[in-house]
């Protein structure tokens, strides 16, 4: 049951903390991030590129007419790529081996970015893999979509640069007790958050305080939920459609809960999507902070090949 505000927010102000030291963050159980690779795989060979646009033949999301695929029919569309990633610094001297999985060091992620772009990878946004999978619209070439998740101010001052570099755009799920909070771990405030809408990145929700979907009771739902999504709406000025999980915990009794309060699609982590609501359970890997650029490569694309 939760209890009050004022406790959730505790427990909320300690989450960048716990993470540091080595908790599991927004991880599920069933997905690695250790690296396991061999000298003879290889990674796609470097080619100049421009900064990544969608390809000109690609009608926009909104432009797509028909009916809404099937959960059948959704669940056989090839999968999209989709990494997720928290904070974006250099690690320190306390993170744990444990939390170092989930602290990207700014050079790795630069250099996934780059393999990105040098690998020919467009980014897509919510709107446009939701339009593929309900309506088998086009996507560009190599697509591949980057979610943020709770509002860490590295991702707005250290990846912003990075991705508007290579022309990329992202999804940003905010917990929004964090929201302008200052500390060890700081936070974007309400115009850091305008401001990625603004430039068309997509403005998601992940809560109030990060509390696991799967307990809510009573007035859960509301806090967690849809207030969340009313306040990013009044911040942005734009409806926020999508949902993702903390800790990526779900279970199939939440799914209407979720869909009932205005969300058009949710995301996971690499758990098995649900065979009768899948736009609700869309898989996602968290890169891991300690995987070498051909074991990043690899990762992504084997774990959503064939799923």
């Amino acid at each position: 049951m939760f209890i009050c505000k004022t406790i959730s927010f505790a427990a909320a102000i300690c989450l960048s903390v716990l993470l540091t030291n080595g908790l599991t963050g927004c991880q599920s159980k069933g997905s690695a991030t250790s690296e396991t690779t061999t000298s003879s795989e290889k990674v796609a060979e470097k080619t100049e590129t421009a900064p990544s646009s969608p390809d000109p033949e690609v009608k926009p999301a909104d432009d797509v007419s028909g009916p809404i695929a099937n959960a059948a029919t959704i669940l056989a569309r090839p999968q999209v790529p989709i990494l997720c990633y928290h904070q974006i610094r250099d690690w320190r001297g306390s993170d744990s081996k444990g939390a170092k999985d989930y602290i990207i060091p700014v050079a790795s992620f630069r250099e996934q970015m780059q393999m990105l772009a040098d690998s020919g990878y467009h980014t897509i946004l919510p709107d446009q893999l939701y339009a593929y999978l309900t309506k088998g619209a086009a996507l560009p070439s190599k697509p591949v979509m980057l979610t943020f998740d709770d509002g860490d101010l590295d991702q707005y001052e250290t990846a912003l640069p990075i991705l508007d570099k290579h022309g990329f755009k992202g999804a940003f799920f905010i917990m929004t007790v964090a929201i302008g909070r200052h500390g060890k771990q700081p936070y974007m405030d309400k115009a850091q958050i305008k401001d990625l809408s603004d430039k068309g990145h997509t403005i998601g929700a992940h809560t109030w305080d990060h509390h696991n979907v799967k307990k809510y009771q009573g007035d859960d739902w509301k806090i967690q939920v849809e207030e969340p999504k009313a306040k990013l709406e009044a911040i942005t000025g734009k409806p926020v459609k999508y949902f993702a999980y903390p800790f990526g915990l779900w279970s199939h009794a939440v799914l209407p809960e979720i869909e009932k309060r205005g969300y058009t699609a949710a995301f996971t982590l690499a758990d098995k999507r649900d065979d009768t609501m899948p736009l609700y359970t869309i898989r996602r890997i968290i890169a891991g902070g300690q995987w070498s650029a051909k074991t990043f490569y690899r990762n992504m694309n084997q774990s959503f090949d064939g799923k």
